[in-house]
């Protein structure tokens, strides 16, 4: 025993070096284990939480082990892909067959397993784990009604400008706390024969391979019960709701057969949301009934001669934006008829349209303009409380009307208006909207409606998560409508009725509320009989180009806009010819006339031999009388510059006329064969001699600096680059057609290219008037013809002068353009004085 004592510590003695060695390093391994294990864990949170706001993943728990389906059969057998002529989302967030989703939730997954829980603090779901930031209260000229920490409300309350704003989203954030901003419940009046919310059905035998209940699944696995299965599968639409496995629950439109029948017994597991209950069992489930019918939309008729029968009479509710007010009056001119009414609301920012309509008002009897003006942002609150008062207004109104059908600027008629009358006539009383035709919980998601939002400030603030009332089905899809007098009555005059009061509770703070609105309140009510899945229209989408999230800077959330029609997607209007679709958008004259003046000429024939100039467009950019909204103030020196340099240039003629440019007074944007041609620049010159000033008007056109200095490698396939600003991703072009650019616009590099071989990277680098490089950006070309841009991260104020862009590839300078930053000399519509100079 000695000896071998002896032998141990002497070999021990001569790798002693090693041994320390050895269990350092070992030490080392199992702290860095430890390290790792405890650093992705808080990752994993930390990351959700900035994801999700909630510190859990925001996902379906669809990985039980013992669970008899899984996940990804369910999500590809009900999710399914986007339809490619109607947006099944409204303007939400699809894209194809994956959907936009804002930054906080993940892709193509379910959050659910929160059903039944009501938010009841201004917290982060998770309590104080998540919470990354604290209120400014120093910055605030008011004591908030309660402690708000959520991030979502701290982040929209610190990005808020006004006090007024900071206060509203604050006390909107409290009062959700508090549960006393949304109803819990809510009646669903919809008859629905022979169902009986939470009437037991049994306990049944399921299958595998050919489930019961098919609609919907969803494993609640910290929650559920059959009252919040019944809850999930009665906000979705289903009759039928069934719990299985303890943690499941499904949902389905038919009834299960009596032969799957089971002794009660059978389904004996505990229900993680109320162990009182049961939640089936193993391939056994407990089924219920919702209290809500199937919904079978209406198929609505076709239309027929009239004969002896009245023909419908339409109220044309325009929701109007923007300057073009020459389609807007061509829009009018399609669609008008003695018996028929158009009740437009415009903008409250743009004062140039409502200026440019009331003549039509003043001529004729059955046009009139709305005093009640909102400004009426994308995916904002206050387009459906603009929608319900123009209706309260056509309700009360002398009129006698129909139908109601809300049109925009980008609508055009794709049939006549015989055939509109006709088939409307053959569907009286029926109310037309398009449903989003997926998922429920999925749009819900989705679409946003699970978040509380605030409109203040032309901007709709995310302030939190909530909980949907219950009690009701949840529906939505296209803001674009024909709704009955009947129905539109009902909505406008019923104040006492709890549903539409919380309905209109609830989408006072939901995104996009006219997408969801009109459909709930259509589903849950007596009306919802007269349900036809079709809103009359077509819409352009191309997903790829129109889903960018080009509404960031006025809400909270990533959208959708449609592509305006061009001549290539002619065949899409000729496809309605045969289906009861009656409109289409988008239509823009300012991206393309040639669409608009086929489909006219398709609808109504050929123009007289004598009408003039119907391939050219004009559209007002500025006015002098528009006190909103406020003027590009680049925009304005140049234009004042270019009017002075006009009359110099008529006062070296050699003639006695020696005008003095003196006032702007229009600027006007000219467009011919859908090519921008010029601006038309109108203002005042004083002649001596002459008492009142004469208007004199200029055609001015950007100059074009671009040139190529050694066309090899990819710069062979480059045709334009030019800079500008307001550049729109969804059309590819540049709004800002004369290229004005002043100190503090964003500006874009825009370039054509056409096919090449391969992707390959150039350099753009920028340089500003003293020679001094002030960005480099690296560019790929791709391998297909196309349209590319780039914004660089200049610095603001830029220095004004003549700037330029080199364009590099393999270190040699191959092309070059310039454009001009303009100083200032105007701003808001002021002289700009010395000390802001």
């Amino acid at each position: 025993m000695a000896v071998s004592r002896a032998l141990d510590v002497r070999w021990i003695r001569r790798y002693r070096v090693f041994c320390i060695g050895g269990c350092v390093v070992l030490a080392i391994q199992v702290f860095l284990a430890y390290r790792f294990i405890t650093i992705d864990g808080s990752y994993e949170s930390g990351t959700q939480d900035q994801l999700s706001g909630k510190g859990k993943l925001n996902v379906e728990v669809l990985d039980d082990r013992n669970s008899v389906e899984s996940s990804r059969r369910f999500r590809d057998g009900y999710l399914g892909v986007d339809d490619e002529e109607d947006d099944p989302l409204g303007n939400s967030n699809a894209v194809y067959n994956r959907v936009k989703v804002p930054p906080d939730k993940p892709d193509s997954n379910l959050k659910l397993d929160s059903v039944p829980i009501r938010t009841v603090s201004a917290k982060s779901s998770d309590g104080n784990k998540t919470r990354v930031g604290s209120l400014r209260l120093e910055e605030l000229d008011f004591v908030p009604m309660c402690e708000i920490t959520g991030k979502e409300a701290v982040s929209a309350i610190h990005r808020a400008r006004t006090q007024h704003c900071k206060q509203e989203i604050a006390n909107t954030t409290c009062l959700i706390a508090f549960g006393q901003l949304y109803p819990e419940r809510l009646p669903h009046s919809c008859s629905a024969p022979d169902l009986v919310m939470g009437k037991s059905l049994g306990c049944f035998q399921d299958n595998k391979a050919s489930r019961l209940l098919q609609g919907f699944y969803s494993n609640l696995k910290n929650s559920n019960s059959p009252l919040n299965c019944i809850n999930l599968c009665l906000q979705s639409g289903f009759p039928y709701a069934g719990v299985q496995y303890g943690s499941e629950c499904f949902c389905d439109n038919e009834e299960p057969p009596s032969t799957a029948r089971l002794p009660d017994s059978s389904c004996n597991m505990k229900c993680p949301g109320d162990p009182k209950e049961a939640c089936g069992g193993y391939y056994t489930i407990n089924i219920y009934q919702t209290g809500v019918a199937k919904l079978t939309p209406q198929v609505a008729k076709e239309g027929t001669p009239l004969g002896h029968h009245p023909p419908v009479r339409i109220a044309f509710l325009l929701t109007l934006n923007g300057r073009a007010v020459r389609q807007v009056k061509r829009l009018i001119k399609a669609l008008f008829h003695r018996d028929h009414f158009f009740y437009i609301h415009v903008d409250a920012r743009q004062d140039y349209l409502v200026r440019e309509l009331m003549s039509l008002e003043m001529r004729l009897g059955n046009v009139r303009l709305s005093r009640r003006r909102h400004a009426t942002i994308w995916g904002g609150a206050s387009l459906l409380s603009m929608l319900l008062e123009a209706m309260t207004d056509l309700v009360n109104s002398a009129w006698d009307w129909d139908f109601v059908i809300n049109l925009s600027e980008s609508d055009f008629p794709v049939k006549t208006n015989t055939q509109l009358v006709e088939f409307l006539s053959a569907n009286r009383r029926r109310n037309f909207v398009k449903s989003h035709g997926r998922e429920a919980q999925r749009f819900i998601q989705k679409q946003g409606l699970d978040k509380s939002f605030v409109e203040c400030e032309a901007h709709m603030w995310r302030v939190g998560d909530r909980t949907l009332p219950w009690g009701i089905v949840i529906d939505g899809g296209s803001d674009w409508l024909a709704l009955s007098r009947p129905f539109v009555h009902y909505l406008t005059t019923s104040t006492t009725d709890p549903l539409l009061k919380g309905l209109i509770t609830l989408f006072k703070y939901t995104l996009l509320p006219a997408e969801s609105f009109f459909h709930t309140a259509l589903r849950n009510s007596k009306f919802c009989d007269s349900y036809v899945d079709n809103n009359l229209h077509v819409t352009n989408w191309r997903r790829k180009l129109g889903c960018k999230c080009q509404y960031k800077h006025v809400v909270d959330w990533c959208g959708c806009s449609p592509n305006n029609f061009k001549p290539e997607d002619w065949a899409r209007l000729q496809g309605t010819e045969g289906r009861s679709l009656y409109f289409a958008r988008k239509f823009e004259p300012v991206i393309n006339q040639a669409i608009i003046n086929k489909l006219d000429e398709w609808l109504y024939g050929p123009y007289p031999p004598n009408v003039t100039n119907i391939n050219s467009y004009w559209q007002s950019v500025y006015s002098e009388a528009d006190m909103s909204p406020p003027p590009d103030d680049a925009l304005i020196t140049i234009c004042n510059s270019l009017a002075r340099i006009n009359s110099r240039l008529l006062s070296s003629v050699g003639t006695s006329c020696i005008p003095v440019a003196g006032k702007l007074l229009d600027i006007t944007s000219y467009h011919h064969l859908d090519e921008y041609r010029g601006s038309l620049i109108m203002y005042e010159s004083h002649i001596k001699d002459l008492q009142s000033p004469i208007k004199i008007e200029v055609w001015i056109k950007p100059v074009e600096f671009f040139s190529i200095l050694k066309p090899i490698g990819p710069i062979s396939r480059l045709k334009t680059l030019v800079v500008s600003s307001d550049y729109d991703q969804k059309e590819q072009t540049s709004r800002n057609f004369m290229r004005v650019i002043g100190p503090f616009t964003e500006v874009t590099a825009i370039f054509h290219l056409s096919a090449g071989d391969s992707t390959q990277n150039v350099t753009f680098i920028w340089i500003d008037p003293i020679g001094a490089i002030a960005e480099v950006t690296e560019v790929s070309f791709e391998d297909v013809a196309c349209v590319g841009f780039t914004k660089p991260s200049l610095k603001t104020p830029m220095l004004p002068g003549a700037w330029e862009i080199k364009v590099v590839w393999n270190r040699t300078l191959c092309a070059q353009t310039r454009f001009l930053v303009s100083p200032l000399q105007m701003l808001s519509k002021s002289p700009l004085t010395h000390h802001q100079a």
